[in-house]
């Protein structure tokens, strides 16, 4: 597939991993755990898996919820026991994750250039305005698009026909931008155009379908849809 940026009037960014890098998790396990990075991994890794059960069974739950049992999982699974309040001091780092270099620059082209654009989050709403706040961005963003608003996480393609409607914008002309392999995935089969960000250096996946637009920055989604 190829993006195609005449068609293009809305932009959508996925939150974490995307626009704040989720791997600076560790630094908050650094001081309590003897081996930080396999347990954020985990951490990382289950509460996604997380969210697809719970879509399956129709069992959601506010993302920071699923984030907690997550985190709760992946010390017990590294034999690590930490009491309820320091696992909270823990949690609270996905108020504050490190942002990407390029998020600013990026999403200012854009809203420049007259596109608008908005956060499509599996995160709770108080976890959007504060990552939104801490990487910002609030004067670039028109709003923030929650799972919690349809009680359903990605890839769902209800949250994304959902994010359309509450954009105003035909599901076929807004880019979704994300560096999650699923969401992309979603976005595509809910309609969407999708631009990947690889963030970390990875082959695309080969099951499912392809984004219309690979890159390792915001700044080449900019350059693309405004002419560099």
């Amino acid at each position: 597939m190829s993006l195609d940026p005449s068609r293009v009037t809305t932009v959508t960014f996925d939150s974490y991993g995307t626009l704040v890098d989720v791997t600076a998790a560790t630094n908050a396990l650094a001081d309590r755990v003897p081996e930080p990075e396999p347990v954020s991994r985990l951490w990382r890794s289950r509460s996604l898996e997380y969210t697809f059960v719970a879509n399956q069974i129709d069992g959601y739950v506010p993302f920071y919820d699923i984030l907690r049992d997550a985190l709760q999982y992946a010390l017990a699974a590294n034999d690590v026991q930490l009491p309820a309040e320091e696992r909270e001091e823990i949690l609270a780092v996905y108020h504050e994750l490190d942002v990407f270099e390029d998020v600013r620059d990026g999403i200012e082209r854009l809203h420049d250039a007259g596109i608008p654009t908005y956060v499509v989050s599996n995160g709770d709403p108080e976890m959007l305005r504060s990552m939104v706040a801490h990487a910002d961005i609030g004067d670039l963003v028109v709003d923030c698009i929650s799972a919690d608003e349809v009680e359903t996480f990605k890839p769902d393609p209800t949250l994304y026909r959902h994010a359309a409607a509450r954009t105003g914008t035909p599901i076929g002309d807004v880019l979704h931008v994300t560096a999650g392999w699923f969401d992309v995935f979603g976005a595509v089969h809910a309609g969407m155009q999708a631009a990947w960000v690889d963030r970390h250096g990875v082959p695309w996946e080969p099951f499912g379908p392809s984004p219309d637009l690979e890159t390792e920055s915001l700044a080449a989604v900019a350059d693309a849809l405004t002419g560099g």
